[in-house]
């Protein structure tokens, strides 16, 4: 039995290796909140949401419709979904009460095995039951996939005759075993047997055992027990397999649906979330790569939204056919704060989620590469502009022609020359590879010169400050201006300038 909801034809796996840019993604966006939000205490629910988001640069435009569609009927039926999730993960710790009871005998393992099933039947039962009940609300294909599913697998004689069989695993009448007379009059080919069906009322009554010679083992007869449990064990041995079996792969099957339910119940958690502080979404619109789209209305630094009380500021933008945005203008005027709001859109769209946006439409990136300016070397092992260099380095060599590169205030470690001529020559090799670029910088000179060059392949946003000071965190359209609010800074950090007596 299979889910299915995460992709149309296989399994998600939690566990598979993270992006090498991983950390750096997860500290440059701030993606920790994020996750938190979503997890809202649900240690699954977060580490499912993080592998999704950092793997999303996986999925197409396919892949992304098909999460969108589970993910809009998971908001159309919140009760449904959580119950779902609820019934498979009480199954599970049922099944992990039961392992505390461990011994490796064939007898204890049909024991616990049987014990485990019976836990899983009603689960399954229960599932069956909402599936019947509430398929007819879903419309997703994954949703519509698991419930054929279900029907198919689940037939209606299949409780009844799992029943049947778990009734028989208690052994309520005995253990009949069959086995022949091997070398040295040894047992060999011992076979677990089904009691006679037409054994007597009489023989059921006084024997409970299969005709035949017979003998008892006096209590205190140690030696005696101990072969009859060998003698046991060799016969439950391939039972106790099987039915281990049968219990694991009903096991599988409820951590995997939990597993692909967790990322739905994070995007639930974090509507709610967002909902609560009056922040608006909007399912967003994925294109093909070679679609080169990019447009925004109403976009928002999400992570900001979910720690403070929902007042964020909000841009637009609009670069379809441009391989370029770069953002100058006044220092702590949103600029780092749009470029997170983009990659963060990016990465949620990628993974199936809504987007913190009026309306947004991207082209799918194999790859989202931030490259944000970190502080010096605690260890001083290397200077800051090397640092930069070495991590931009090991991005060029994951990169590719479908990439969404991510800088803020990247070469600015060096003078203001030097910079910009390594701004250019690195953001013009990787337009020409075909990636995508979104740049914060205050090196003017190569604003300018991106200005002059690729205009036609370029969005240019300022953030701007006026006269008196106050900062609306909006950036607008405009070309870069040979300033750096050096007297607006002066004041933040030094204060008023006094007259000198």
């Amino acid at each position: 039995m299979k889910a299915y909801l995460m992709f149309p034809d296989r399994d998600f796996d939690p566990a598979r290796p993270l992006p090498a840019n991983a950390d750096a993604l997860i500290a440059d966006l701030g993606l920790d909140t994020l996750i938190a939000a979503m997890a809202n205490g649900d240690r699954l629910v977060g580490d499912v949401a993080r592998v999704a988001l950092l793997t999303s640069t996986e999925a197409d435009v396919d892949l992304v419709r098909y999460r969108q569609a589970v993910l809009d009927d998971c908001l159309a039926n919140p009760r449904v979904v959580k119950e779902i999730y609820a019934v498979a993960g009480a199954a599970l710790e049922a099944e992990r009460k039961q392992s505390w009871h461990w011994a490796d005998s064939p007898s204890s393992i049909v024991g616990r095995s049987r014990a485990m099933l019976d836990d899983f039947m009603a689960g399954l039962g229960r599932i069956k039951s909402l599936a019947a009940e509430q398929a007819e609300h879903f419309r997703s294909p994954g949703f519509r996939q698991f419930f054929a599913m279900l029907d198919r697998e689940l037939a209606p004689d299949y409780f009844e005759t799992v029943k049947t069989e778990l009734d028989r695993l208690q052994f309520n009448e005995g253990v009949l075993i069959s086995a022949s007379l091997g070398p040295g009059n040894h047992g060999t080919g011992h076979s677990l047997r089904r009691w006679p069906k037409d054994r007597s009322f009489f023989e059921r009554i006084i024997g409970r055992q299969a005709p035949g010679l017979r003998f008892e083992i006096a209590p205190r007869d140690e030696a005696g027990w101990k072969a009859r449990e060998e003698l046991e064990a060799r016969g439950l041995n391939l039972v106790a397999n099987a039915v281990a079996q049968s219990a694991d792969h009903v096991s599988s099957f409820f951590v995997m649906l939990r597993t692909e339910l967790a990322f739905y119940i994070g995007g639930l958690n974090l509507r709610d979330a967002l909902a609560e502080r009056g922040l608006h979404v909007c399912v967003p619109i994925p294109a093909a790569p070679e679609e080169l789209h990019l447009a925004a209305t109403g976009l928002y630094e999400i992570c900001l939204g979910l720690r403070t009380d929902g007042k964020v500021v909000a841009n637009d933008i609009e670069a379809d056919g441009r391989h370029l945005i770069v953002v100058t203008g006044a220092n702590r005027g949103g600029k780092t704060t749009f470029l997170r709001s983009l990659g963060l859109a990016q990465l949620m769209m990628q993974a199936g989620l809504f987007v913190p946006a009026t309306a947004f439409t991207a082209s799918v990136a194999d790859r989202v590469l931030s490259h944000f300016r970190e502080e010096e070397d605690a260890e001083m092992r290397s200077g800051k502009l090397d640092e930069e260099l070495t991590r931009m380095d090991a991005l060029a060599e994951i990169a590719t022609c479908r990439s969404l590169f991510l800088f803020n205030e990247s070469f600015a470690a060096t003078n203001e020359r030097e910079g910009s001529r390594i701004a250019e020559e690195i953001t013009t090799a990787l337009i020409d590879r075909g990636a995508r670029i979104a740049f914060v910088t205050h090196l003017y000179t190569f604003a300018h010169a991106m200005a002059e060059k690729r205009e036609m392949d370029g969005v240019f946003l300022r953030a701007e400050r006026p006269d008196d000071g106050k900062r609306p965190f909006r950036l607008d359209y405009g070309e870069p201006m040979a300033t750096s609010f050096g007297q607006s800074l002066f004041v933040e950090v030094i204060g008023e300038a006094k007259p000198l007596e």
